[in-house]
């Protein structure tokens, strides 16, 4: 399911970033819980909020996406 693999791959990019998930929640401006949700892959999460993650990692949009 998208929702899992979008989760999936935050995960790892968060990991390889060294930042626990309240450090990059703070740092894009979102609730730590819910970034937790995104990342376990059960949010259907907003576009709004996608554009967030995606700039948190200096990444676009389908860069994110790119191989799910």
């Amino acid at each position: 399911m998208i929702t899992t693999d979008l989760g999936n791959k935050i995960r790892v990019l968060r990991q390889k970033a060294g930042l626990s998930q309240e450090k990059f929640a703070l740092k894009i401006g979102m609730d730590r819980t819910y970034f937790a949700s995104v990342e376990a892959g059960k949010r259907n999460i907003s576009i709004i909020n996608i554009k967030k993650i995606a700039d948190g990692f200096g990444l676009s949009i389908s860069e994110l996406f790119k191989g799910l």
